[in-house]
């Protein structure tokens, strides 16, 4: 199967979270509104400004997914 790079995560528990779920290496789990991360891999073994800079590059590109998402969805609506 072939996944997207990014999924909305929804939970009726956590009214205020949006959730991003990077589904690439190094996967994560990303709270857009509280950007609380939840790494899904091992990461203590990569290079800390490396995965620094590129956390920051995938972080955004999340924010963005969902950003055009609820636009289309708006948009049909």
């Amino acid at each position: 199967m072939d996944l997207p790079k990014f999924l909305i995560g929804d939970n009726t528990r956590c009214d205020d979270a949006i959730f991003v779920i990077h589904t690439e290496y190094p996967r994560f789990i990303i709270d857009l509104v509280t950007e609380d991360v939840e790494w899904m891999e091992d990461v203590s073994e990569e290079d800390p400004a490396i995965l620094a800079e590129e956390s920051e590059r995938l972080f955004a590109e999340a924010a963005a997914f969902y950003d055009s998402e609820i636009e289309r969805i708006e948009k049909e609506l």
